[in-house]
């Protein structure tokens, strides 16, 4: 069963956001379904009446500070160590903030394997592996 059908994140705007939200998705391999004045999403979105997708988006927030503290943390899975070592170096490239370098979290359990970053809102966003190497 898939338990979500989509989730938002707020940010303080889509100038900052759209870069840094692009380049993760894509080291995670999430396509972009949508690109709006308001709003961004990735992952895959099908078409009305079609309870297949299940999608990310990325909204535009006049009301939040553009350097607010942490917000919130949002975790994506990845597919592979590399893909989550991939997600960090290109969040970092596109203006997030480290929060937690690529590296296992054995607090966990002994294969959690995760990186963290703050996006330029101050959202904590994770990717993370599950699997042995």
């Amino acid at each position: 069963m898939q338990l979500l059908d989509h989730v938002s994140i707020s940010v303080a705007g889509l100038d900052a956001a759209r870069p840094f939200y692009d380049a993760i998705m894509q080291a995670l391999g999430a396509a972009k379904v949508y690109d709006r004045v308001d709003a961004l999403g990735y992952g895959e979105r099908c078409q009305p009446g079609d309870a297949g997708h299940s999608y990310l988006t990325i909204q535009a927030d006049a009301g939040a500070p553009p350097a607010a503290p942490a917000r919130r943390h949002w975790c994506f899975k990845a597919a592979s160590r590399t893909a989550v070592d991939a997600f960090h170096a290109a969040g970092l490239a596109q203006g997030g903030r480290d929060d937690g370098a690529p590296g296992l979290r054995p607090h966990y359990h002994p294969h959690y394997y995760a990186a963290f970053l703050l996006d330029p809102s101050g959202n904590r966003i994770e990717a993370v592996c599950h699997d042995a190497p």
